[in-house]
């Protein structure tokens, strides 16, 4: 059962310790690495069959496949992912950012200009299991952004072809190209491009540990979102909240991941008592119940306070992935956050409502990042380059000031550049 603590039991940086993986994968991700980089499209397909046991002719999904794929999900989850789709695209149409340009001082101008990148890369977990979310919340930014190629990756089944509703959420968020590798070295491929596959400027999407080693070790040569790790929620509520609720929500994040952490904070502790039962309860009829059960009997916590306002200042500490507000006026509470991946207000709106449909990205900081990291956004899909532009009357105003200045940092090659300008008042 989910272990119930006061608040003086459990240091904060505790609250979401868990146990980790002792693997170190390091070694085989710099092998598979390596050899995608030497051999190309040849050491894609031996790892198809290898990891994948699939036999695949071709990597690049063709237009065909595509369409017949797309075909073959129901018109019911078609709408569904048009609908969020439509959601996502709303929500990320706001982030986009304009460039700006200034000539407050007379004889200069000043500006930032915004450009897309121009080819991206998307992973998307495949396989035994399908999340075409992931290609909707990916996807979707960039298309936006004005990215000028989205290359997605994602291994191919045994029978060598890919989940017919990830097709189908390609196809909705604008993905360009699509190709059948998954783990490092699908990707190698993106970061080192193939005889098939182009090299990308950027990575996004999330993997598993042999993913995210990949993507920390090419780290550099491409852009990456973020190093993600396993997900955590850390739910707050009152006393006036449903435990069944509550415990449902813990377990919908409990039952990604054996190493996934969920926790509940709260100022009552007849709600832990009956959100710990709740938890027991619901765990017996899940599907994925020896995953959620390992998750919460390992990392899960249930953590009495004194009040809501001590909650709120732990999970500021703590920066969670996911926090939900499970209490009266959340609102009241949200100027109070500011460390979070993404929040979760009232106690209607549980956290997969932002997994799937709601409109904000699920592409998340895990681990603390959420102190310096933000959400999956636009922004990651474009760079931004600053100029400037001095007239001679400009420049003859302040590049004194510019030459002590790096006199003063002992460069005086930096100071000659500026000096030579005006020697013997010389004009071109």
């Amino acid at each position: 059962m989910i272990k119930i603590y006061d608040r003086n039991e459990v240091p904060e940086e505790e609250i979401f310790r868990r146990e980790e993986e002792t693997t170190d994968v390091s070694a085989p991700v710099a092998d598979i690495l390596r050899d995608v980089k030497e051999r190309g499209d040849a050491a894609l397909l031996d790892c198809a069959r290898r990891f994948d046991k699939a036999e695949l002719s071709a990597l690049e999904v063709t237009p065909r496949e595509l369409e017949e794929g797309a075909a073959q999900v129901d018109g019911e989850f078609t709408q569904i992912l048009r609908e969020a789709a439509e959601n996502i695209r709303a929500f990320h149409a706001r982030q986009r950012r304009e460039g700006f340009l200034m000539a407050e001082r007379e004889g200069v101008i000043l500006g930032q200009k915004i450009t897309p990148l121009a080819r991206v890369g998307i992973y998307v977990p495949g396989g035994t299991a399908a999340y075409p979310s992931t290609v909707l919340m990916n996807a979707i930014p960039a298309h936006i952004a004005g990215v000028g190629e989205i290359i997605m990756a994602t291994p191919p089944g045994r029978d060598g072809k890919i989940c017919p509703a990830i097709l189908a959420a390609a196809k909705l968020a604008g993905v360009t190209r699509i190709f059948k590798m998954g783990g490092a070295q699908a990707v190698a491929a993106l970061a080192y491009g193939t005889q098939s596959v182009p090299k990308v400027d950027k990575i996004v999407g999330p993997g598993n540990a042999y993913v995210a080693e990949a993507k920390r070790q090419v780290f550099g040569l491409v852009n990456i979102d973020m190093i993600a790790g396993p997900s955590e929620i850390l739910v707050i509520a009152d006393g006036k909240s449903n435990p069944a609720w509550v415990a449902a929500d813990l377990l919908s994040q409990a039952e990604h991941d054996k190493l996934a952490s969920a926790v509940l904070v709260t100022d009552s502790r007849p709600l832990a008592q009956a959100v710990a039962q709740a938890v027991e309860d619901q765990l017996r009829i899940l599907e994925r119940e020896e995953i959620a059960r390992a998750s919460i009997e390992h990392n899960g916590k249930i953590i009495v306070v004194r009040s809501l306002a001590e909650a709120v200042a732990a999970a500021n500490r703590i920066a969670p992935e996911h926090l939900e507000l499970s209490v009266e006026n959340p609102f009241d509470y949200l100027g109070q956050i500011e460390n979070a991946g993404s929040i979760f207000l009232g106690r209607y709106n549980p956290e997969p409502m932002g997994d799937y449909f709601a409109g904000p990205n699920h592409t998340l900081p895990t681990m603390g990042t959420a102190r310096f990291y933000s959400p999956l956004s636009v922004d990651d899909f474009v760079k931004k380059s600053q100029f400037s532009c001095y007239t001679r009357e400009a420049l003859e105003r302040d590049y004194r000031k510019v030459s002590r200045f790096a006199k003063e940092e002992g460069l005086t090659a930096h100071a000659r550049a500026v000096e030579i300008r005006f020697e013997g008042d010389r004009r071109p």
